[in-house]
């Protein structure tokens, strides 16, 4: 069997300086996802999220025992937005956020193995939002990002850095969602010591 691939390791995106932003290339990468609304602090955010990850792993294990390709785990990532951007850089309402959380798998895994994966996970003790998973492609492209250490109540200023001058400045205008990789377990983090990359699509201006 070849050595297990990290991802983290491969790709250039999942690397990210601390508080400095930087211009980034970002293939397609697939993934699984999942939608919701609302404060993360909730147990419909809980629900989704704990819906992802034993897909996650059954789809590793997969990979291994029938593929012959070993992979880690990817951290949790999530897309963010809002009919009013700002709740995400000032007010900080959030009651009024959209996301999708994901984690990102190799291109390798075709819609038939995650279809199976969803079945076995099923079989036994099923996550509640099981059914609402998906397997998709997402399409970044060129992105501006930065490593956040710290709370993530903590991000505002950093993102209105890039939101309001790094973006500008360089002749981009914001497009997409915002995206951002939770490198750090916060179950585990000391909350001063998280760990996130912030990124947000941008084109030409």
């Amino acid at each position: 069997m070849p050595g297990k691939v990290d991802f983290r390791r491969e790709l250039e995106c999942y690397r990210a300086k601390r508080g400095s932003p930087q211009v980034v290339d970002v293939p397609d990468l697939q993934y699984l996802m999942i939608d919701g609304h609302g404060d993360p602090n909730t147990p419909v955010y809980v629900d989704a999220v704990s819906a992802l990850y034993p897909v996650a792993y059954r789809l590793k294990f997969a990979s291994r025992k029938t593929l012959d390709r070993d992979y880690v785990v990817m951290p949790l990532e999530g897309l963010w937005w809002a009919d009013d951007m700002s709740t995400f850089t000032t007010a900080r309402d959030k009651a009024q956020w959209h996301w999708t959380m994901m984690i990102m798998i190799p291109d390798w895994i075709t819609a038939e193995v995650f279809v199976d994966a969803v079945e076995q996970v099923g079989r036994k003790d099923p996550p509640a939002r099981l059914g609402d998973l998906r397997s998709e492609v997402l399409s970044e492209g060129r992105c501006v990002q930065a490593l956040h250490v710290g709370a993530y109540d903590d991000e505002a200023e950093l993102l209105r850095h890039m939101h309001e001058e790094f973006i500008p400045e360089r002749g981009f205008v914001m497009v997409g969602k915002h995206h951002e990789i939770y490198l750090s377990d916060p179950r585990r983090a000391d909350p001063a010591k998280l760990r996130t990359i912030l990124r947000q699509p941008v084109a030409d201006a």
